[in-house]
Order: structure tokens, then sequence, then C-alpha cells
């Protein structure tokens, strides 16, 4: 979620204040639980409720505003919330939610002042709204609390996908969750379940990249992390954006996508249902199109298949002006009252109208009032956005403590946060063994613009919308800091920011470790036609190159980039945008001390235009020069500083009944000199199919620990769902099928021979 047009102005701190502090003067969590008792269950709470509430309540429960609206002059100023705004938005429409979208919060960002602001806001709606029902609070953590200037800035979803640990992930999310509890805030706007298929897009770092196994996996474990987390509060996760998002036709953020159905249910969907059925309390709707249909009025999608399909019982809940973009965008609507019915009877439960509350609520009354939709569907959705609040306790414990809000939040969590961005750092050239850079160096030179910038280092979503704002100081350790601070004693750090010193000081180096990437941006302004590295920064390593000496590229970018010039140095390390300590991970796999275990979790492609690439294409007749899998760098590739070998793989039986899930023993060994985590994927291709499949398909993975010389024996198993495609001619529909034939397992170079006896659906298979 972000604005698409509104660019924050500068924050008008209006004399508010003693307002916020009267609100939460005497408040108590039993404010939240006059009329419904804390033991009550939730459902019979909702049904208590409903009875209760009128029509426009009801409405107000649907609605979702943005905190700006609450500030200032209730406009677009920002500021300190104000008593005029309050009572418009949480008394007069009743509103049910409140977000705070991409640089949207209080005028002084600190941890304690967000729970203050958040405090205010729920306490003024539990005080002045009939019924006294709180507010659900939304913020776009996506990397950490990323809103909140001090909070540990984690890698985003990109980095953390070349990780291939969903354990590590839950941990991240787990962590995010309690920062975000503290400052008073319930639910937070992710996962992104979105596959990286086309480097153009601007989301691509967003998401947990392009396999819909591994994004699912990763995905259902920030779920866990999140929901499952014992903070201040509790927060719901939200699964997004349903579904195909990621595939605009042009490579532009929010344009249509063309789809087959086989692709939409086998491929792209695959990744929401993993992430839903573990457990996230809400889902966020593409903003776009699919196959002519608006997502955000799409009843098969949001009915159909997430709701009778894969059994989802949360709250759906549009995203950024999406209900009114049917009327004013895609002109499938006549006026807004009609665009309302169209996205309510698909199925969105709650409509993010970040700026009119009233007048969603009178278009809304008006397609109650005309029939368009029914009282029953207004009860259903209001029904669902209440049941969440009970679920998360808000009618028991609906504050934070400010008090506590900045121990809990600055600086936490740094060393997992170290641990996530060693872990996500990519390995992908080391000639002659160039790293880990030995004690014995003495002189190492640091190049390239981005070797000391935290802005770029963190990406976009950071303290603001696009990146951190100009004049903010994000606190952290840049990749320059990381290397000055690692390097050991009598090794002398040169700071080489000019290309021309650059080059002059490379001559004289026993290393040098140029920095470079792309600069920091999010939705739409991130997309970019031809995603490849800036030609000054080209002619930089082209340059260091030319001395002779080794040279070592430290890529910090949010998607692969074509490097050209700067292509075939000595080594190549992927650092994708690692956030905070991003610094410290760097340099601990730069000096060895962190043996680097990341894997690819995209395609690297060798040139531009190439686009979208992956590595599941299916085959085709075309014999040009890219017809094949063309890339610099594959799904899955990464190196070690030692060497690991697969020794065996077994299947536990050779041939199953269709639908049933297959295991298998696999033993590794590390044969080298270093301890290291094993990344150890297991991958499926048919000889003979009856609809095109890839030449290979990711079934199963795991990461195995051995130490040097060690050898281990690890099971896998690969879910039927895995090996389910969807049957028959160009209007396949499904459900997912698992076909009868062989099926070869791979992993490593070790092949086995799967027989299917029979074909038939695949259990849960379907999306």
């Amino acid at each position: 979620m972000a604005p698409r047009t509104l660019r924050r102005r500068p924050a008008l701190v209006l004399a508010a204040t003693a307002l916020c502090a009267a609100l939460l003067a005497g408040s108590s969590p039993a404010a939240a639980g006059r009329d419904a008792p804390p033991g009550r269950a939730a459902d019979e709470r909702v049904r208590d409720l409903l009875r209760r509430m009128t029509l426009d309540e009801k409405i107000g429960q649907m609605t979702q505003i943005a905190v700006i609206r609450l500030q200032g002059d209730c406009r677009e100023s920002g500021g300190e919330l104000g008593e005029a705004c309050l009572r418009t938005v949480l008394r007069d429409h009743a509103v049910g939610s409140v977000l705070s979208g991409g640089g949207m919060g209080p005028p002084r960002n600190t941890p304690a002042d967000w729970a203050r602001m958040v405090n205010a806001v729920q306490k003024y709606a539990l005080e002045h709204s009939r019924l006294h029902i709180p507010v659900l609070y939304g913020v776009d953590a996506v990397h950490g609390h990323n809103n909140v200037l001090g909070a540990t800035v984690f890698p985003h979803q990109i980095g953390l996908a070349a990780t291939w640990d969903p354990a590590l992930v839950r941990s991240a999310a787990d962590a995010t969750a309690r920062a975000v509890a503290a400052t008073g805030i319930d639910w937070n706007f992710a996962p992104v379940a979105d596959l990286a298929r086309d480097r153009r897009w601007g989301r691509y770092y967003e998401t947990y990249g392009e396999d819909p196994l591994l994004a699912g996996a990763l995905a259902a474990a920030a779920v866990r992390g999140t929901e499952g987390a014992r903070g201040a509060k509790r927060v719901a996760a939200t699964v997004k954006h349903l579904g195909g998002y990621s595939e605009p036709a042009n490579g532009h953020d929010r344009v249509p996508a063309d789809v087959s159905q086989r692709y939409l249910q086998d491929t792209l969907l695959a990744p929401y249902r993993t992430a839903i059925r573990a457990g996230a309390q809400s889902v966020m709707v593409n903003s776009g199109a699919l196959n002519g249909v608006p997502a955000t009025a799409s009843r098969h999608l949001l009915t159909d298949v997430l709701r009778r399909q894969w059994g989802f019982t949360g709250v759906t809940v549009s995203d950024w002006q999406d209900v009114r973009a049917l009327w004013t965008k895609y002109k499938v609507a006549a006026d807004y009252p009609h665009a309302i019915a169209l996205a309510v009877n698909a199925g969105v439960d709650m409509t993010m109208e970040p700026y009119e509350a009233g007048e969603f609520a009178d278009g809304l009354r008006a397609a109650v009032r005309s029939g368009l939709v029914s009282r029953a569907r207004i009860d259903e959705a209001a029904g669902r956005v209440l049941r969440m609040k009970a679920r998360l306790g808000l009618f028991e414990r609906p504050f934070a403590d400010a008090g506590r809000a900045n121990t809990e939040v600055l600086g936490a969590d740094r060393d997992l946060a170290r641990r996530a961005a060693a872990a996500s750092q990519v390995l992908l050239r080391n000639d002659k063994g160039v790293l880990p850079i030995p004690p014995s160096a003495r002189k190492i030179v640091v190049a390239g613009a981005h070797a000391d910038d935290m802005v770029d280092q963190a990406g976009g979503w950071t303290v603001g919308w696009q990146r951190v704002p100009d004049g903010v100081r994000l606190p952290g350790t840049t990749v320059l800091e990381g290397i000055e601070e690692a390097a050991p004693a009598g090794t002398r750090v040169v700071h080489a920011p000019d290309a021309r010193r650059a080059a002059e000081e490379a001559r004289t180096a026993d290393v040098t470790v140029v920095v470079v990437g792309e600069k920091a941006a999010a939705e739409g302004e991130a997309d970019s036609p031809r995603p490849e590295l800036a030609a000054d920064q080209q002619a930089l390593v082209s340059s260091l190159k030319a001395s002779g000496r080794p040279v070592v590229v430290v890529v910090l970018a949010g998607r692969p980039l074509v490097l050209g010039g700067a292509a075939g140095t000595d080594g190549l390390l992927m650092s994708w945008l690692p956030g905070t300590e991003g610094g410290h991970a760097v340099a601990d796999v730069l000096f060895g001390k962190v043996n680097p275990a990341g894997r690819l979790p995209v395609s690297w492609p060798r040139r531009t235009g190439n686009e979208p690439l992956y590595y599941q294409q299916l085959p085709g007749t075309n014999a040009g020069a890219e017809s094949a899998h063309d890339v610099a760098y594959d799904f899955g590739d990464g190196l070690s500083y030692t060497t690991y070998r697969v020794d065996s793989l077994a299947l536990d039986a050779p041939s199953v009944p269709a639908g049933r899930e297959v295991g298998m023993t696999v033993r590794v060994s590390n044969t080298g000199a270093r301890d290291g985590d094993l990344v150890l994927p297991v991958y499926a291709s048919r000889p003979v199919s009856g609809v095109l499949a890839p030449p290979r398909k990711l079934v199963a993975f795991t990461t195995v620990r051995l130490g040097a010389g060690q050898s281990r024996t690890v099971r896998l198993t690969v879910p039927a769902s895995a090996l389910a495609v969807t049957p028959g001619d160009l209007d396949g529909a499904g459900p997912p099928h698992v076909e009868q034939g062989a099926y070869v397992l791979t992993t490593g170079e070790r092949t086995a021979t799967l027989d299917v006896s029979r074909g038939a659906p695949a259990g849960n298979a379907r999306p």
C-alpha cells in the first residue's frame, strides 16, 4: 500500500499536543470492554454488536482512512492530531480503521510519539463512538518497522528470499511485529506473496523471488512470525497483493496482466494460498486487472477462489483508492456507488479510501438503498472486521505503553538483522580465491558512491515512502564503515569516492572493493525499462579492472542488474538491500567471519531486453540466441568458502499413487575446510507431459548445517501439490491434477526416477 499521487508536504505542527495528552489521561484497557466481557467468544461478541449497530456504523467498520485526515487541517498537511478531524472521521463516520501510508506519522518520528499518536486515535474512537468499538491501525512494516526513525531496518524481502531460510524469515517477522506492537499498531500490511518475474517492475524487491514454492514457504513463515509474535499487542499479517499483481504486461506498476488460467492457477496464486493457510487474518487485493477484470471487482478471485476453494475467513482489504479506481480509472462502473457495489459484492470487506470517508459512506449507503448491495453482505463484511478486532484482543487491550516504546524499538534486534543480512549475501564470483580478504592485505580501496550511502543501502519504504527523506539521517552502518571496522590492525582502508582517485589508488591496492547499485525508490518511481548498472558505474569498474589488481564488486540493489562493463571482476557479491546492519553483514562475508550461504531466488539475465525472465520458462521451437533461459547466473546459484557434495538420493518408494506426498533421503558432505550452510534444493522434471512443463521445477528444499568434513543424511518431502498441473486444452481450468507417468527428481548431481501410478486430483492442490 502507498499513496499514488500524494507527496507528503512538510508536517504542519499544530498546537494539539494538549488534546493528545487529554485523550490519553486516565486511559485503560478496560475502557474498550464495556459492551462485551473479555471472556466472551469472538463470534458471540460480533453477533451482539451487529444486532445493535446502525447501517452507518457498519459501513464505518468497512472504511479505512489515512491518518493525515486526522491531522492538522484534516487534509494533507500532517502535523498533530486535530479535534475537528478526529470528530469527523471517528465519531461522525465511525470509521473502523486508520492507516499510516509511507511517510505518514507523528510530527516527531520517535517510537514513543508513534505510540502516543496511535493511542490517541484509539482512545478517541473508544470514547466517542456510540458502541465504543476500537479501530484497527494499519502500517506497511515491510522490512522491520521501517516507518519509524531508529527502528532496525531488515533486508527487503528479496534479500531474505536469498537466505532460503523460513526460520530466519519467521524470526524477522516476529521482531517486526513486536516493534510494530510497541508503537500501538495491530495490523501489518505484509508479507508480499507476489512473484518476481519481470525486473522492470519497481516492486520486484518486495517479493520473495520468482519461484512459487520458495515464495510461498517464506511468506507462510512471515505470516507465522507476525501472527505468533508475543509483543505489547497482537499483530495481524496481511498477504498481498492477491493475485498476479507482479505480472504487468509492460513492466509498469499496476498495468493490467493477461495470463492464462493455467499459469494463474498453477503458478501465480500458489504462494498466496500457502501464506494464507499459514494463518493470515487478512488479505490485500491486487491493484491491477487480470484478463480484463480489475482484481478488486473479481468475484471469482475474492469469493470463489479465496473463500470457497481456500477456506479463508478473515478480512479482505482493497489497496489505496482501488475501489474508487473502478469508476475513475478502469471505467467498469458508472459512478462511485456502482464501483463500491462491484467491489463489495466481489468480496472486498474493507475499502482503503484514504481521503474521503464521507464519500465512501454516502456511496455504500446509496448502493444499499438501491438494492445493489444487500444488508446481509454488509453484516458479513462488518462482522469480519469486528471478528478480527476481537481475535486481536483490541476490546481488552487497545493501547500500548508509550513509555516503553523507545526502549522496545530503538536498535532492537540488531544482531538478528545483521545475521539476516549476512545470510542474504550471494557470492557469485570468487576467481582465484580473492575472498575472503586475507589478513595479510595491507591496503584495501573502497570505491563507488554506494559504499557510504545508507539511503540506497536501505532502499524504498524506509522512513518515507520512496526513500529516506532528504535531511534525515538513518542510523546504521554503511559498507564503508563495516569494512573500516572489520579490517585487521595494520590494514589501511582507503575510501576513494572519486572515480579518478579510485583508479589511481587501485594500482597499489591488495584488493579494491567497489560498491555499485541503484537508487532507492518505491512503486512507480522504481519501474525501469532497462534494469542495468548505470554507465558511470560500469566505467568506474572497468577502470579499476584495468589496474590489474584484484577487484570485488558489491551490488546494492533490489533486483539483478545487467553489469555490462562491470562484469568479469575477480569477485562479485550480491548484497540486495540489506538494511541498517548491511555494512556489518557485507564486511562479515568479505573478511570471512561469515561463510556465504545465500542462493539466488531469481534469475540474473545476461543482457537487457530479455523480460520476463525466470527459470521455469516453458519450452518452445524458436532457435534464436535468447530463445532458451539465457542467464548470467541461474536461480539457485551461489558460492561458498567451502565445497559440498551430494552423495546420494533415495526415494522412499519408486512408485506412488497420484495425490500422495513423496518422501526421500539425501546424503550430503562438506568436502572443504570450513563449516558452512548448504541450501539443498530438489527439482522435478517430466520426460513427457500432457501440458508444457518447464525443464525443472523446485518441489522441495532445506538448509543443512555441515561442519568441515562432516556428512549428514536429511529427509525431504515433496507435497503432491508441487507436482500438480491444470489439465486440459486451452480452456483448462482445474482442479490441478498429478499426471501419471515418470518424474525425474534431481538434487545436485544425483537423480531418481519416480513413477506416479495413476492420475487424480492432487487433494488440496487446488488454489
